[in-house]
């Protein structure tokens, strides 16, 4: 019996491993990866022969060594995964429960048939179609939610698959075995596609709120973009009508200039070419780029900023057409502002500034922005970026900037250095 239960757990640790491999970004390349997988399945295997061979009558064994390859496993997918946050944990965890079903079919057709041979191939049919099922089925989901930077609520969700672990080995493994209780049977059966309905249920409702998310910030972009196209509306027709009424009032100022001329009083000359220059400066509509779309969000976040007494140092260098989303651009620009904004709102006047340089053309796209701050910025472990203390929905902004890093291949990075915050994404595009 030893030799069927050492195969049949080793049959499982390759299609843990396997899970892990395909359904895990990886930071390293395939073979440094896969080496690592082959480096965890010796070890678990390895300690399998501690608990099935050399104390197989002792629980406490048992339940020491499960505990240490449970720890060797879900270090495994941190270790090999690109993104080490909940998410990876969830994973791990998942890749558990999905080659547990092998181990029981295992267990139920020796039980059922008597054949250790049919029962291993059963088990390995059994893993090949649970991965097949799983690869074909919510693959491309998972990785879909996986890249995202939204990781709010994941540690409850890994609640999920740590109860449906728990209560296999309580049914089917320890203390007592299928073969000691085999009316746990069709109980476990039923369990099983429970956990299939139930996994593929929890990353449909996720999938549907983080696209709710997505939503919620374009309306917010839109909604922004629609207040800024109306404000230099406003400003357009203002100006037109101040001009109207300066160039009526010229021939005023030409009679009174050519008057003084002829007094020889160039001082009070001044003074009216002064204050014509004046008139026409206040009424200028600004424009601070040729592209549309930025330039009105530029204008409502300059506008926001002035409000609070901020000094605006900006470096605008964006073409009227680009290479990414402008929607996406400007909506990452308004986050960054946003974020700066509530940063220097409260500080000292010499300290509410901020520091942009925004250059993006056909080639790259390069955003810098600093500014000064007081107290402590907090860090999430798992993403490396600010986190909010305000909770909710605060917080999205910074995870929205690094998915639309990553979606265009840049580089996006920030830190703290002497008493000021700096934030960067710069990005290389390929040209035909």
């Amino acid at each position: 019996m030893d030799y069927f239960n050492n195969l049949s757990y080793m049959l499982s640790h390759i299609f843990l491993m396997l899970f892990l491999y395909l359904f895990i970004s990886h930071r390293y390349s395939r073979n440094i990866t896969a080496g690592i997988c082959f480096s965890s399945f010796l070890i678990l295997t390895i300690t399998d022969c501690l608990k099935l061979n050399i104390f197989p009558e002792s629980d406490l064994c048992y339940a020491i060594v499960t505990i240490a390859q449970i720890i060797l496993t879900q270090s495994t997918g941190i270790l090999i995964s690109k993104k080490r946050n909940q998410k990876v944990l969830f994973m791990g965890l998942s890749a558990s429960n999905y080659v547990i079903v092998g181990s029981i079919f295992a267990s139920i057709l020796y039980i059922c048939t008597g054949s250790r041979s049919i029962a291993l191939a059963g088990s390995f049919f059994t893993h090949t179609a649970v991965l097949y099922i799983v690869y074909k089925g919510i693959h491309d989901l998972w990785i879909r939610q996986y890249e995202t930077e939204y990781t709010q609520g994941w540690w409850a969700l890994c609640l999920v698959p740590v109860s449906f672990y728990c209560s296999f080995s309580e049914l089917a493994f320890f203390p007592n075995t299928l073969y000691e209780i085999p009316e746990n049977i069709p109980g476990i059966i039923c369990f099983m596609c429970t956990m299939f309905i139930s996994y593929t249920a929890v990353l449909r409702y996720i999938e549907s709120d983080s696209k709710r998310k997505d939503i919620y910030w374009k309306n917010m972009i839109f909604e922004s973009y629609i207040k800024g196209l109306e404000n230099q509306y406003y400003l357009v027709g203002q100006a037109e009508k101040n001009l109207k009424v300066l160039r009526h009032d010229m021939r005023h100022y030409s009679s009174m200039i050519s008057f003084l001329l002829d007094q020889g009083e160039y001082g009070e000359i001044k003074k009216i070419v002064d204050h014509v220059n004046e008139e026409a400066e206040e009424h200028k509509v600004v424009k601070y780029c040729s592209n549309l779309v930025v330039n009105t969000i530029i204008s409502k976040m300059v506008e926001k900023a002035e409000e609070f007494g901020i000094e605006v140092r900006l470096d605008l260098a964006v073409a009227q057409e680009t290479p990414v989303n402008d929607y996406e651009f400007t909506a990452v620009i308004a986050n960054l502002f946003e974020n700066a904004i509530n940063c220097v709102k409260d500080l000292k006047d010499e300290k509410k500034y901020i520091d942009a340089k925004i250059h993006c053309n056909a080639q790259r796209l390069m955003i810098q922005m600093y500014n000064d701050y007081e107290g402590e910025i907090e860090f999430n472990s798992g993403t490396g970026l600010p986190q909010s203390r305000k909770g909710g929905e605060h917080g999205l902004g910074m995870q929205s900037i690094q998915t639309f890093s990553d979606k265009i291949e840049g580089d996006f990075d920030c830190f703290c250095q002497n008493g000021v915050f700096f934030i960067m994404i710069f990005a290389k595009f390929k040209t035909l």
